[in-house]
């Protein structure tokens, strides 16, 4: 036989009527969160725009409020560069100097370094909202989550970027060639965290920009240009010698926790949920018999 029910074992009596009432309202509010993992809703533009704002805002305020302890970071970056050299991957210095070698060239990777972080991602984040709402919320929770962990690591491994090395024989490509590129240099330099290397969230946002156009776009060229981003992105980094190629790896390991905490929140590859949230789509026409359609015929006519 099976187990009694809730009645049975209440003497035959009903539940309480607020107890009841309590149960039905956490179903519903299971239920709803449920949906809400399998369609994302759309957020509200307002509340968007202003949760990316403070965030961005919070951010830049967290990282720059890090102490930036020189010493230690100088140290960290001798431990970088000695294990790149252990693995026989250490050849920053020399991509640094042959690319500044080419003016035209480096002056064009000052300004990619400086502008396309923002841009490319910003855009990426809009053209999400505008034509894959229902996929949106979990692809933006998978940058912030990257970037949060990202601070992380600022706050508890700084790092002198190659540049900035003692005795490390790089160029300072900004300097070098009168440009601005870098936080790290120029009139920028009193108000942001010179020692925020690692990992690299150049790496991290670009790579993120890279896979959602590649996952979701439908021309075939776009989706190259998306893998293509990154790649360009970290042959930047490397030529203007702001990062190693460790804190690039830092940075593809951030990202990959972010898709990580994100599949869990929405139970789903962030790229395989519905493009558009199933409350936006229109409802499906009500269909009913042919003959409910036709007049009523009056008895008196019979």
């Amino acid at each position: 036989m099976g187990e009694p029910t809730e009645i049975q074992q209440n003497g035959g009596r009903m539940p309480d009527g607020a107890t009841l009432a309590a149960r039905t309202r956490t179903a519903a509010l299971r239920d709803r969160v449920r949906e809400q993992r399998r369609s994302p809703a759309r957020p509200r533009l307002w509340f968007e725009l202003a949760l990316i704002g403070i965030s961005y805002w919070v951010y830049s305020l967290v990282r720059n409020a890090v102490p930036e302890q020189e010493t230690i970071a100088q140290k960290h970056a001798g431990w970088i560069w000695d294990l790149e050299h252990s693995l026989g991957i250490a050849v920053e210095r020399s991509i640094n100097h042959a690319v500044d070698s080419v003016g035209w060239l480096i002056t064009g990777m000052n300004y990619y370094y400086a502008t396309l972080h923002f841009v490319v991602t910003i855009g990426v984040l809009v053209w999400l909202y505008r034509w894959h709402p229902g996929r949106y919320a979990a692809t933006r929770t998978v940058l912030f989550v990257t970037t949060a962990i990202a601070l992380v690591g600022f706050y508890f491994f700084p790092l002198a970027p190659p540049r900035l090395m003692t005795d490390g024989g790089f160029i300072d490509t900004v300097k070098t060639h009168g440009t601005w590129g870098s936080m790290a240099s120029g009139p920028a330099t009193h108000v942001s965290n010179q020692f925020a290397a690692m990992p690299s969230m150049h790496i991290g946002w670009s790579t993120w920009c890279g896979l959602t156009i590649f996952f979701l776009a439908r021309r075939t060229w776009v989706r190259v240009l998306g893998l293509l981003y990154p790649a360009a992105t970290l042959l930047v980094i490397v030529s203007t010698a702001n990062h190693f190629w460790m804190d690039a790896v830092g940075g593809l390991l951030c990202l990959a926790v972010g898709f990580l905490t994100a599949g869990w929140l929405y139970h789903s590859w962030v790229y395989r949920l519905p493009r558009v949230p199933a409350r936006e789509l229109p409802a499906e026409p009500v269909t009913v018999p042919e003959q409910w359609s036709e007049p009523a015929v009056s008895s008196a006519r019979r």
